[in-house]
Order: structure tokens, then C-alpha cells, then sequence
């Protein structure tokens, strides 16, 4: 619908209404808590992924830190198998050494005593840890007592006693006595002793036709 203004009078405008202060300076406020709240977050957001990039790199460098004990752990085992190795070789060549060591002293031990005895002559010397067992065959029951007098005096046996002693026929021309007798050997078990805890199991020698002095 068209309105014509027939008085030629001006249209009066619209009143403009004043902004009150106090909501201008809301506005204000609101405005300046969004900026500050866009810098704090942002500032924040920086901050955060600096620490993030940061830990990222601690965590780079661990990972390469981690792969690298890792070689060395593997490393240090396969050194730990080898030197388990090694020590179990040489504690074997020790022991054989010690075995034929104490082999050795044991049978010088045992002639020093037998050359002091007239018409004796051992055929086997059987050695368990300390224990020994010696068997041999004698002219008279006299060489067998004076055999086990001088294995007591000799200071190298211990604990010396006759199991057996009987006439037998293993010289048919000369009468002969074969004995069976135990001994331990002095001072084996205990600390410092010259004598390994173990020796080859049996040490024997084949007797001869005639008795003589001294014979193993």
C-alpha cells in the first residue's frame, strides 16, 4: 500500500537510543578475556608441543641408547659363554695335571718305602680318594711285617692295616707269600696337603719270575 504525505510535512526519524556505559565496558571486558585467553592458549599450545618435539627426541635417543646396551649385553654374554668355556678347559688341564702330579708322588712314595724291604714286590696299587688298596707277594711273612712296619714309619701313610696274608704257588720254585693290605695316604684330605684328591684308579705292575729286592 502507498502512503502519500499530503501536508508536505517532514517524516520524523526514529529516536537513537544511547548504549548504556556499563554494557560498552562488558563488551570491552569480554573482548580483552577472549584475547587473553587466545594468547594463553596459545602460548600454552606452544609450550606443549615444544615439550611434546622435545620428549619425542628423549625418546629417539633412548630407543638408540636401548639398541645399543643391547649389543653390548649381547656381547658381554657371548664373552661370559666363551670365558665359561675356557675356564672349564683349564680346569680340566688342571686336574690332569694335578692327577698325574699326585700319581707320580704317590708311586715314589710308595718305592721309597718298598726299596727298604728285602724279598717284597707289589702287583697293584689301587687308589680311591685317600685310600689305598696295595696287593704284592713276599718272600716270608717276615718281608710282609717289615713292609708294613716301614710303610707306618715312612710318614707317608696312615691308618696301614694287613687284610690278607697266605702262602701261595706263584713261583713254584721259591715258596711266596701273597698279601692283600689298606692305607691311607697322610694328610690327603686336609688344606695344604701335596696330594690331589683324586689320582688315576689303579696303578698296576706285573710281578716277576724270581723276587728280588725292591720290585714294584
Amino acid at each position: 500500500m502507498i502512503r502519500i504525505n499530503l501536508l508536505g510535512q517532514a517524516r520524523p526519524k526514529a529516536a537513537k537510543q544511547a548504549v548504556p556505559l556499563e554494557a560498552t565496558v562488558q563488551i570491552l571486558f569480554l573482548i580483552v578475556a577472549l584475547a587473553l585467553a587466545a594468547v594463553v592458549i596459545g602460548v600454552t599450545y606452544y609450550q606443549q608441543n615444544r615439550e611434546l618435539q622435545e620428549t619425542n627426541k628423549k625418546i629417539l635417543a633412548l630407543k638408540a641408547e636401548k639398541q645399543s646396551l643391547q649389543q653390548i649385553k649381547t656381547d658381554v654374554d657371548r664373552f661370559q659363554s666363551e670365558k665359561s668355556v675356557l675356564q672349564q678347559r683349564i680346569d680340566v688341564i688342571e686336574t690332569l695335571q694335578k692327577n698325574r702330579t699326585g700319581a707320580q708322588q704317590l708311586l715314589e712314595m710308595v718305592a721309597n718305602t718298598v726299596v727298604r724291604v728285602d724279598a717284597l714286590w707289589l702287583t697293584s696299587l689301587n687308589r680311591d680318594g685317600s685310600s689305598l688298596t696295595i696287593e704284592g707277594e713276599a718272600g716270608s711273612i717276615d718281608a710282609v711285617a717289615n713292609f708294613l712296619t716301614e710303610m707306618k714309619r715312612s710318614g707317608y701313610f696312615d691308618q696301614v692295616e694287613l687284610k690278607d696274608a697266605k702262602e701261595d704257588d706263584v713261583t713254584p720254585a721259591v715258596q711266596t707269600y701273597g698279601f692283600s693290605m689298606t692305607a691311607s695316604i697322610a694328610g690327603a684330605a686336609g688344606a695344604g696337603s701335596s696330594q690331589p684328591a683324586s689320582a688315576p684308579a689303579a696303578t698296576t705292575a706285573q710281578p716277576t719270575k724270581t723276587p728280588s729286592r725292591g720290585r714294584i
